[in-house]
């Protein structure tokens, strides 16, 4: 296998410590600190600054991160269902790569897959009123 690029493993090692509970006990208490020192400092334009800058540029960053994780673990989960297509010998194979089709493609076959669960719903109700 090769190896993971910097970025990859911040990004993982920085969504894994942002998703723990402490993490946010940690942003509150920040943030609660920060409201308590407003009289200190007669909640003045800088101390207003301090706050909104502070969680611009943490939002701002926290946005890459996120979209990079999730980017990721959408391939991920991509390949693992294009795996279980290809190998289910029953499966129709055009579903290998969906995501690839266009907003018309992918209604059309939409609809195509309604129309058989319809069917599928019909013929199960059917055998329901005879039973």
């Amino acid at each position: 296998m090769t190896k993971v690029s910097f970025f990859t493993r911040f990004a993982r090692f920085a969504s894994n410590v942002t998703g723990r509970p402490v993490t946010f006990i940690c942003a509150v208490t920040l943030i609660i600190t920060w409201a308590l020192t407003g009289p200190l400092f007669g909640f003045s334009d800088t101390w207003q600054l301090v706050i909104n800058t502070g969680t611009t540029i943490i939002t701002f960053l926290m946005v890459f991160l996120i979209q990079n994780t999730q980017n990721r673990d959408t391939e991920a989960l991509q390949i693992k269902l294009d795996e279980i297509i290809r190998a289910d010998h029953s499966a129709h194979n055009e579903l290998l790569d969906l995501e690839e089709l266009d907003d018309a493609e992918l209604d059309a076959i939409h609809k195509r897959y309604v129309a058989m669960a319809d069917h599928a719903r019909r013929h199960i109700e059917g055998r329901g009123a005879r039973g």
